[in-house]
């Protein structure tokens, strides 16, 4: 029987995706964990890979394709022994629901088929979003139960509900063997499926006020650049966070001295090691490595601040996971250094560096940019004295960076020159107070001004 091969959800917030590229040809014959395709999402480029086995009937999605959304069909696979041709044909073919050979999420649930011209009775379910495009059932919480074609299929004759069965393949997906397993101890009947939900409100037409906008300007003295999936990622996220957290903003100026000498030495102490252009330094420190380091450690002094806002509680978070802004081509994204009040300076700033290359080739996983406590935005090496920041939720704060400025300052009633940064922290007020966001800034500065106290 023919296997669908849907876009996977390659994050919890993935809603669609790019196909970039497929890495087989139809009548190629794949097994369990042959890397098939390259997803682009907004922020990264990832692998996706085969779970069942068979020969490729139909390349459904052709390379190149965007937007394509999450669980609708990019592909179909022929099992072993099955005509390739049949299977191709019967992925096309758009069969009634209960005739559909491989959904088996339950009555009145067609699989999804790439026919443009869907009839009435699926046009509602087309409309629902993800979920009903997709062969794989949701547990009673509404999470997605990830499992083979043939393991739902058989859990269905069975009459066993499959978000109660424990899954032993990979990522926890549901497996032939584990429905065998159920069935043999007796596991818990399949419930009657509900009632189908009303079919939401249709969306609101996209565009609106686009073209006055375009009136105003002499048509041929602009260009229009389509938004791609990380422009609006960051607007929507961004918008969201402007409307939603009630942010208040407190400044701190940290003198740089210290802090430059000690990096000096400990860049110039870096012992060499060989690579494949030479020796080079094992690492080499940026001020940026010290900020990283002295947002964790604040976070560890004040551990009421390392906290993020849910409608229920305050999430207060036992490690400083510190997202770090990185600038990619025409977009932005911040990948995160985990539990980084435990790591050396060295650690961070090696770690940084891999992290900011691998984010640029869009190549990070998800879960090296999604979540974190907080960030760090630097925009000092632009020459930018001091700027305020958009709190990214799940974050409570985030700290932008100034340029480190020769300025005069009062010491002992004498008047010198120091390198003075100025920190500016936005805070979101519903978890962090005014004197709390007080205390945070003043523990980073400490760090700052004291930087031997960030090597032990």
């Amino acid at each position: 029987m023919p296997i669908n091969i849907t876009m996977p959800a390659l994050s919890p917030t993935m809603e669609e995706g790019n196909l970039a590229k497929w890495l087989v040809k139809e009548g190629d014959t794949v097994k369990s964990g042959d890397v098939i395709a390259e997803i682009e999402t907004d922020k990264a480029t990832m692998e996706v890979e085969a779970v069942d086995e068979g020969v490729v009937a139909k390349l459904v999605v052709p390379a190149g394709t965007e937007g394509v959304k999450v669980n609708s069909l990019i592909a179909i696979l022929a099992e072993e022994g099955e005509d390739v041709k049949a299977a191709a044909a019967g992925g096309d073919a758009a069969p009634a629901p209960k005739a559909a050979p491989v959904n088996d999420d339950g009555p009145g649930k067609p699989e999804p088929t790439p026919n443009p011209t869907p009839t009435p009775a699926k046009a509602p379910i087309a409309d629902q979003g993800p979920a009903p495009s997709t062969p794989a059932p949701v547990s009673a919480s509404g999470d997605r139960v990830f499992s083979s074609p043939l393991a739902r299929r058989l859990a269905k004759e069975a009459g066993l509900d499959i978000s109660k069965v424990s899954g032993s393949g990979p990522h926890g997906r549901v497996v032939k063997s584990d429905v065998e397993k159920a069935v043999a101890s007796g596991g818990a009947k399949a419930s009657a499926a509900p009632a189908a939900s009303a079919a939401p409100a249709p969306a609101m037409a996209k565009g609106a006020g686009d073209d006055a906008v375009l009136k105003l300007f002499e048509e041929g003295s602009y260009e229009l650049i389509p938004h791609d999936g990380m422009r609006k990622t960051i607007a929507s996220r961004l918008l969201e966070s402007h409307q939603t957290v009630p942010s208040y903003f407190v400044s701190m100026d940290c003198e740089l001295d210290a802090l430059m000498k000690l990096r000096a030495e400990i860049n110039k102490a870096a012992p060499m090691v060989k690579t494949e252009k030479g020796e080079v330094p094992a690492y080499k420190l940026s001020v940026n490595d010290f900020i990283i380091k002295a947002m964790a450690l604040a976070l560890r002094d004040v551990p009421m601040a390392n906290a993020s806002w849910t409608s229920t509680a305050r999430i207060k978070h036992k490690h400083s996971d510190v997202g770090v802004a990185v600038a990619i081509p025409d977009g932005l994204i911040t990948p995160i250094i985990k539990k980084a009040e435990t790591k050396t300076l060295s650690t961070i700033s090696n770690e940084m560096k891999d992290l900011a290359r691998r984010a640029r080739d869009k190549k990070l996983k998800p879960d090296e940019y999604q979540g974190g406590t907080t960030a760090v935005s630097n925009l000092g090496m632009f020459g930018v004295s001091n700027f305020t920041s958009i709190i990214n939720p799940p974050h409570a704060s985030i700290v932008s960076i100034g340029a480190g400025i020769e300025k005069p300052v009062v010491k002992n009633s004498e008047i010198k020159v120091a390198t003075v940064m100025t920190a500016t922290f936005a805070f979101d007020h519903r978890v962090i107070d005014g004197a709390l966001g007080a205390e945070l800034a003043s523990a980073f500065q400490k760090h700052i001004q004291n930087p031997m106290g960030m090597l032990v």
